[in-house]
């Protein structure tokens, strides 16, 4: 990933943070990330997150440095 295309983000910010599928799929453009999936013990850092479609309600669960990748997510809803 190129320094222009990625995004810096906290991990303890995400919970209820708005996206938008850069190319949305089956109508699902609007997601909100509904949980941090803790690490097994608190010396571990955070490693994914669960996010919603609002359109479907179905969840995804992908490694939260994922949404840092512009080509994939952009920040709030567009």
């Amino acid at each position: 990933m190129s320094s222009r295309n990625t995004l810096r983000l906290n991990p303890k910010k995400l919970l209820r943070s708005k996206w938008t599928a850069a190319q949305p799929r089956n109508k699902e453009k609007h997601f909100i990330v509904t949980k941090v999936v803790e690490p097994e013990t608190p010396l571990h850092a955070i490693e994914s997150i669960e996010l919603e479609a609002l359109h479907s309600r179905r969840v995804l669960v992908l490694p939260w440095l994922e949404l840092s990748d512009r080509s994939k997510w952009l920040q709030g809803w567009l």
